[in-house]
Protein backbone atom coordinates (compact mmCIF):
# COMPACT_ATOMS: atom_id res chain seq x y z
CA UNK A 1 0.00 0.00 0.00
CA UNK A 2 1.33 3.57 -0.76
CA UNK A 3 -0.36 6.82 0.73
CA UNK A 4 0.19 10.19 -0.57
CA UNK A 5 -1.78 13.04 0.21
CA UNK A 6 -1.84 16.49 -1.04
CA UNK A 7 -2.50 19.59 0.22
CA UNK A 8 -3.73 22.66 -1.54
CA UNK A 9 -1.94 26.14 -1.20
CA UNK A 10 -5.23 27.86 0.62
CA UNK A 11 -5.70 24.82 3.07
CA UNK A 12 -9.51 24.21 1.80
CA UNK A 13 -8.38 20.93 -0.19
CA UNK A 14 -6.91 18.01 1.14
CA UNK A 15 -6.34 14.90 -1.41
CA UNK A 16 -5.54 11.00 -0.32
CA UNK A 17 -4.18 9.20 -3.14
CA UNK A 18 -4.15 5.25 -2.16
CA UNK A 19 -2.25 2.92 -4.49
CA UNK A 20 -2.82 -1.19 -4.28
CA UNK A 21 -4.92 -2.42 -1.39
CA UNK A 22 -6.69 -0.23 1.06
CA UNK A 23 -7.33 -2.58 4.08
CA UNK A 24 -7.23 -3.02 7.94
CA UNK A 25 -3.17 -2.77 7.16
CA UNK A 26 -3.77 0.69 6.35
CA UNK A 27 -4.97 2.03 9.24
CA UNK A 28 -2.56 4.20 10.64
CA UNK A 29 -1.35 5.52 7.51
CA UNK A 30 -4.84 6.39 6.76
CA UNK A 31 -5.62 7.87 10.02
CA UNK A 32 -2.18 9.76 9.62
CA UNK A 33 -3.30 11.25 6.53
CA UNK A 34 -6.37 13.36 7.27
CA UNK A 35 -5.69 13.04 11.69
CA UNK A 36 -4.22 17.10 11.38
CA UNK A 37 -6.51 18.49 8.32
CA UNK A 38 -9.35 19.96 10.15
CA UNK A 39 -10.12 22.91 8.16
CA UNK A 40 -13.34 23.97 9.15
CA UNK A 41 -15.48 23.78 5.87
CA UNK A 42 -12.19 21.84 3.63
CA UNK A 43 -13.04 19.34 1.24
CA UNK A 44 -11.21 15.89 1.56
CA UNK A 45 -10.72 13.70 -1.27
CA UNK A 46 -9.87 9.98 -1.27
CA UNK A 47 -8.48 9.34 -4.54
CA UNK A 48 -9.32 5.95 -5.42
CA UNK A 49 -8.18 5.15 -9.24
CA UNK A 50 -5.31 3.16 -7.98
CA UNK A 51 -6.76 1.19 -4.93
CA UNK A 52 -6.57 -2.65 -6.36
CA UNK A 53 -8.62 -3.98 -3.14
CA UNK A 54 -10.92 -2.75 -0.47
CA UNK A 55 -12.01 -4.64 2.50
CA UNK A 56 -14.70 -4.09 5.36
CA UNK A 57 -12.04 -2.07 7.16
CA UNK A 58 -11.44 0.32 4.83
CA UNK A 59 -14.87 0.85 4.46
CA UNK A 60 -14.95 1.54 8.20
CA UNK A 61 -11.80 3.97 7.80
CA UNK A 62 -14.03 5.92 5.32
CA UNK A 63 -16.69 5.89 7.95
CA UNK A 64 -14.44 7.04 10.38
CA UNK A 65 -12.82 9.51 7.79
CA UNK A 66 -16.92 10.77 7.27
CA UNK A 67 -17.47 11.76 10.69
CA UNK A 68 -13.83 13.86 11.11
CA UNK A 69 -14.82 15.62 8.12
CA UNK A 70 -18.67 16.27 9.13
CA UNK A 71 -17.20 18.04 12.88
CA UNK A 72 -15.53 20.46 10.65
CA UNK A 73 -18.12 21.28 8.53
CA UNK A 74 -16.64 20.08 5.55
CA UNK A 75 -16.60 17.75 2.44
CA UNK A 76 -16.09 14.42 1.88
CA UNK A 77 -15.63 13.13 -1.73
CA UNK A 78 -14.70 9.61 -3.00
CA UNK A 79 -12.98 10.26 -6.13
CA UNK A 80 -12.36 7.72 -9.34
CA UNK A 81 -13.03 4.17 -7.94
CA UNK A 82 -12.47 1.28 -10.53
CA UNK A 83 -14.87 -1.21 -11.29
CA UNK A 84 -14.09 -3.69 -8.85
CA UNK A 85 -14.00 -1.02 -5.48
CA UNK A 86 -16.99 0.92 -6.83
CA UNK A 87 -18.87 -2.53 -6.62
CA UNK A 88 -17.54 -2.83 -2.91
CA UNK A 89 -19.26 0.58 -2.38
CA UNK A 90 -22.12 0.06 -3.87
CA UNK A 91 -22.59 -3.21 -2.33
CA UNK A 92 -22.26 -1.18 0.85
CA UNK A 93 -24.34 1.24 -0.31
CA UNK A 94 -21.82 4.26 0.36
CA UNK A 95 -23.30 5.96 -2.41
CA UNK A 96 -26.28 6.81 0.19
CA UNK A 97 -23.77 8.19 2.52
CA UNK A 98 -21.06 10.38 0.81
CA UNK A 99 -20.38 11.33 -3.00
CA UNK A 100 -18.50 9.06 -4.92
CA UNK A 101 -16.94 10.80 -8.27
CA UNK A 102 -16.21 8.16 -11.32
Amino acid sequence: MLFRKVVSDDNSQLVIFIEDSFDFSAHQHFRNAYGEYNEVGGTIIVNLSKTTYMDSSALGMLLLLKDHVEKNNGKLVIAKPNETVNNILEIAQFHRLMNIEK
